[in-house]
């Protein structure tokens, strides 16, 4: 698979921005490998240049478009200037066309590393070009062929630039003249400190290298792609898998301050989602183990940084510490995760770097969310509120929480005064994988063996449904996504499991236009746009669509599979994948270019069968 065919999946996401604008982003930008800055095409066709560096740990830009092409120098009026004609986002670059009446120009940018972009000037006439820009904020420092800058922020911005050409700077602004034919630049970011020679050595060395650097990158996008292509399924379907994968790798942080390792946030589009989550994070790394290992592997190692003294994962981290939740935990799936990356590349050598760490934290929620020390864990909070206690759950503001009480365990824990269902089935599932992982390392299990309290606990017979329970025994009888857990988990009996799916598939229920949403359709508080009181999120329907399939459901999982990619509004189109969705409709809600939504796709995508593979 050569670039050309990767030509195939571009125009997958619009990246056109805006740098004078005020209004909110929400259009994603070119980003790859980790870097904290990301690049865009500007609104404004008469601007000649990638749109940016976005700063996105800062969310400013650092510059309008930090490298033009003109015809002329900035002293001289350009007699025919050069305007942007065509443009695209392609899975590893981002590509532009200039013309004017006698003259082309093509400009390619790649970010091969967490620190360097390179961009290639494809000059198609024999006319001198020149490159200008200008910086928001700072001042250029020229040392020999390559301009620098220490931004406000302490990091430092390089631009080398080929021996022999001559570079004119004035404060913020800059011009060089490339000469005739083709050229290259290169543009680093260093996000963390480094000394200044090394900087500007590390630039040049990339400079002169940088037909293999392109080379390596687009090998990369190239293994990425065709490593998980299914060429049973359509091209809409390919789209909709290398469209989830540009999210998740554009998401991609690289570890920054005191993020010891790299992982993905939720969203680089939305400003308040610059950090890594807990669930979030277990649930990347589970795709990522069949894009990237070794990111999958350091985005869990980037949570288990923060594991505290009792075993407690923070809600969510930061590059400064001081951002970090330690007032709730979150739903525990990290053993799902890496059981994902030990079937992906079978490296025991990492299951053995988790294995204690995982054990402690299945620990702690027995020694600080069992209120009543039945084996039975509920959600909590260290600092006794419920909105901690809620955020535990991950389900913010579920209708299932709306007449909880919090409960006082032990200093410094708080128990919500009802047991979730699958809070259960995860502990289930995470016991049984930390079993398998004591065998495979030949060590003792460390637990008893045993396993917790039987779903069938959760099982109300009257409504064929599993739901929450309050102390006292007493369901708390709210149809939501955490009923069909036990399938995903593959704890739920037969019996149980046809009941749960006839409600599933209940058209009053859960089979709407988009199906599994997170409250039923007929209960009187369900809202379109309620976050988790009725609107789609991914994670819920994975796993809703898993559990089918896991109880022979495939056709029906299939059906269900295909609802989704055919109906989301914007899917199939150029807009990104959002955070939730409306499910009567599939109108797209909150955060654009949402991880976690992007990493279900894909595994949706992973299983989907033919009518051929169901036979």
């Amino acid at each position: 698979m050569k670039t050309s065919q990767l030509d195939n999946y571009g125009g997958l996401l619009q990246v056109e921005q805006k740098p004078e604008g005020s209004s909110r982003r929400t259009k994603p930008f070119y980003t790859d490998r980790g870097a904290w800055i990301g690049f865009g095409i500007h609104e404004d066709k008469q601007v000649t240049g990638f749109c940016g560096p976005f700063d996105l740990d800062a969310r400013s830009w650092l510059s309008n478009a930090i490298i033009q092409i003109r015809t002329t120098s900035m002293k001289e009026k350009e007699e025919f200037s050069l305007t942007r004609d065509s443009s695209c986002y392609y899975p590893d670059r981002l590509w532009m066309r200039l013309r004017n009446q006698d003259m082309e120009v093509e400009q390619t940018i790649k970010l091969v590393s967490s620190t360097t972009a390179i961009l290639h000037v494809r000059n198609k006439s024999s006319k001198i070009l020149w490159a200008c820009g200008e910086l928001s904020r700072g001042i250029w420092n020229l040392d020999g062929n390559t301009l620098w800058s220490k931004l406000p922020t302490g990091e430092l911005l390089i631009l080398a630039f080929k021996d022999r050409l001559k570079i004119y700077s004035d404060q913020s602004k800059y011009e060089v003249c490339l000469d005739k034919g083709d050229a290259d630049i290169v543009l680093a970011h260093y996000a963390n400190p480094i000394d200044l020679k090394k900087a500007i050595s590390d630039a040049n060395v990339a400079l002169q290298h940088i037909k293999q650097l392109s080379g390596q990158h687009t090998d990369r996008w190239t293994k990425y792609i065709m490593t998980n292509i299914r060429p049973e399924l359509t091209m809409k379907e390919h789209r909709i898998m290398v469209k989830s994968m540009i999210t998740l790798m554009s998401n991609w942080r690289s570890a920054k301050k005191e993020l010891k390792h790299d992982g993905v946030v939720p969203s680089h589009v939305a400003d308040y989602f610059v950090g890594f989550w807990a669930w979030d994070s277990w649930k990347h790394a589970v795709a990522l183990a069949h894009i990237d290992p070794t990111l999958a592997k350091n985005q869990v190692r980037a949570m288990f940084d923060f594991q505290d003294s009792v075993g407690m994962i923070a809600d969510c981290i930061y590059t400064d510490h001081r951002e970090n939740n330690y007032r709730d935990s979150k739903p525990p799936l990290a053993a799902w995760a890496v059981n994902e990356i030990y079937e992906a590349d079978h490296d025991l050598t990492f299951v053995r770097e988790m294995y204690d760490k995982l054990i402690k934290y299945h620990n702690w929620w027995f020694q600080y969310r069992d209120h009543n020390k039945n084996g039975i864990c509920e959600y909590g909070a260290t600092d006794g509120t419920l909105e901690a206690a809620k955020w535990e759950s991950g389900m913010d503001n579920a209708i299932r929480y709306d007449s909880t009480e919090m409960l006082y365990n032990r200093e410094g824990a708080w128990s919500m005064n009802q047991e979730s269902v699958e809070l259960h089935a995860y502990l289930e599932l995470e016991r049984r994988y930390l079993a398998r992982f004591s065998a495979l390392l030949h060590v003792p299990f460390g637990q008893s063996g045993k396993p917790y309290p039987a779903m069938d606990y959760f099982f109300n017979k009257e409504k064929g449904y599993y739901f929450d329970r309050k102390l006292d025994g007493e369901f708390i009888v709210c149809f939501g996504p955490e009923g069909w857990s036990p399938l995903w988990t593959g704890l739920a009996d037969a019996q149980q499991a046809q009941a749960v799916i006839h409600v599933m598939q209940d058209s009053a229920k859960f089979a709407s236009f988009i199906p599994f949403p997170t409250a039923a359709l007929d209960n009187p508080k369900f809202m379109d746009r309620g976050y988790w009181r009725g609107p789609i999120w991914f994670d819920q329907v994975y796993f809703a669509i898993s559990g089918l399939r896991k109880y022979g459901y495939e056709e029906e999982a299939d059906m269900y599979t295909k609802q989704v990619f055919e109906r989301l509004d914007g899917l199939s189109t150029n807009e990104p994948i959002h955070e939730n969705y409306e499910a009567r409709t599939g109108k797209r809600l909150k955060a654009p270019h949402f991880s976690w939504s992007a990493a279900h796709l894909f595994m949706l995508y992973k299983e989907l069968k033919t009518t051929s593979q169901r036979k």
